[in-house]
């Protein structure tokens, strides 16, 4: 019998899921390209190795799942046709995959941390309570005073952070300058550490362009929880190169999940940040109703649901935004606001294509004029 998010009272049979997978003859996994859905994906495919169950795990932006007589199919991160659906929605997918795989081996709490931290959940907040708990209690998580980044290069990781958007965003000479300036000790302590953060806060709330939302979105970078036995120096900076990682080189983020190909992750990170804030630096924008607007004719498909939620935090004065490229779209709200449904009419509109996501973040892709998908988004509401 299928399992999917109204399957027991508290909206999720992990137990089910866990017995259908350690009775499966082989398992197929399909994945949104999110952070979250890859945490997810890691936890369920690392789950079948415990278990002795051979595996496919795959990610891509819409999660389809290939019909197979003689698999389990699981989708992650997204609705549709398959035998077990983790959706995400009620709770971060990671979380649900976590509760599977406790019941067939002994999962990463970190790893469930992370992809719950790149679904925009604070460690320790609703239904990873009980998570830290156990990172905390077992020694694999301490919070410290500075910024989230993935490796002990503070350069690196505040030109490369893609939850962060400051003048020195995708440029690390830059970023090396400005952190020269501070005169910081070789050896970090406490004290440095919270300087950097200090500096970091006051640029990003205080930029010429800076919304309203900008102080809000970088204090989730601060007081990070260090991962001292984790692939990555932070728990935020994990989350941060998940999310890159899924959608910048799917093959590098699934391998990562399965606790393989790190640095290969790290140079899809770094690749996409580029990519993002070049893209972000070189948009034209528009603002209208309810939505602000980037237009990016010639960025890669991958990078736009990045910059859109990056515009979303960090520029946006309206609570949604969307980016728009030749041939792609992605939006993102700062609450449900139908994305999914104004996308797919929009695309609808303006000629063939599809969207995918849900109500606060979706993509698309379509055959017609960029422009004209931005007109009929601004016009459609479902």
């Amino acid at each position: 019998m299928a399992a999917a998010a109204d399957d027991a009272p508290d909206g999720f049979d992990a137990a089910a899921v866990a017995r259908q997978l350690g009775d499966a003859e082989f398992v197929a996994v399909s994945a949104a390209a999110t952070g979250d859905a890859l945490a997810a994906t890691g936890l369920l495919v690392r789950a079948c190795r415990d278990a002795g169950r051979p595996f496919q795990a795959r990610v891509r932006p819409d999660p389809e799942t290939d019909p197979a007589d003689d698999a389990l199919t699981i989708r992650v991160g997204g609705g549709g046709p398959a035998d077990v659906t983790v959706d995400g929605r009620r709770q971060p997918a990671s979380v649900d995959a976590h509760a599977v795989a406790e019941r067939l081996g002994s999962p990463s709490p970190v790893l469930a941390l992370a992809g719950a931290r790149a679904a925009g959940v604070a460690p320790g907040a609703g239904s990873t309570g009980a998570l830290l708990e156990t990172a905390e209690r077992r020694g694999l998580v301490a919070r410290r005073p500075g910024l989230a980044t993935p490796t002990a290069d503070l350069a690196g990781g505040l030109a490369h952070s893609t939850r962060l958007r400051v003048p020195e965003s995708g440029d690390v000479e830059a970023a090396r300058a400005t952190l020269d300036e501070l005169g910081l000790p070789t050896d970090l302590d406490g004290a440095a550490r919270r300087r950097v953060a200090s500096l970091v806060a006051v640029t990003a709330a205080t930029a010429p362009d800076a919304s309203s939302r900008s102080a809000e979105a970088v204090a989730r970078l601060l007081r990070p929880y260090t991962t001292p036995d984790g692939p990555f120096e932070t728990l935020g900076g994990h989350a941060d190169v998940l999310g890159a990682a899924a959608r910048e080189a799917p093959g590098a983020g699934v391998a990562l999940a399965l606790g393989d190909a790190r640095e290969a992750a790290l140079g899809a990170w770094r690749s996409h940040a580029k990519g993002v804030h070049a893209l972000l630096d070189d948009a034209t924008t528009a603002r209208y109703d309810d939505v602000f607007v980037a237009r990016a004719d010639d960025a890669a498909p991958a990078r736009l649901p990045t910059a859109a939620r990056l515009l979303r935090d960090y520029r946006s004065p309206e609570p949604a935004t969307l980016v728009v490229a030749d041939g792609a779209a992605a939006a993102s709200a700062v609450e449900p606001a139908a994305l999914r449904d104004r996308l797919g009419g929009a695309v609808a509109e303006v000629g063939s294509g599809r969207a995918f996501g849900g109500p606060a973040r979706a993509g698309a892709r379509f055959d017609g004029d960029p422009g004209e998908v931005v007109r009929a988004f601004r016009e459609v509401r479902r």
